[in-house]
């Protein structure tokens, strides 16, 4: 099974953008821990979306995908709160926090289809 590489392709993005934004936090504010937290989850979302490409089966894709989506919440988490402590401006913020929403729907919509097929398989 393989994720549609529109996923693929907006988790890579998005990795740039927090690796970027990682490296601003922390030469420009001096900021290491709530950056860190976000280079984390932000990261591993598209490597979780990867990994899936290598699934064995209908269930352990969803299962990478699952994972995918809960470091998108996470990321979101991380996201708000630099956000809000101003280590990031608002519309630096409201950029990334579109893009990571904008995954956050493709990611729950791929899981609802792959979870209806499995339901409809097994049923």
């Amino acid at each position: 099974m393989h994720m549609s590489s529109p996923i693929q392709e907006k988790s890579y993005q998005f990795a740039l953008r927090v690796v970027k934004m990682y490296q601003h936090l922390t030469v420009e504010k001096r900021e290491f821990v709530l950056s860190k937290q976000v280079l984390r989850s932000g990261t591993g979302i598209g490597a979780n979306v990867r990994e899936a490409n290598g699934a064995q089966s209908d269930r352990d894709f969803l299962a990478k995908l699952t994972i995918s989506y809960k470091e998108a919440l996470e990321t979101e988490y991380w996201l708000m709160l630099l956000r809000d402590t101003d280590y990031l401006s608002g519309e630096a913020a409201e950029s990334i926090l579109r893009d990571c929403r904008e995954l956050m729907r493709m990611l729950g919509s791929a899981k609802i289809t792959l979870q209806n097929k499995l339901h409809n398989t097994t049923s």
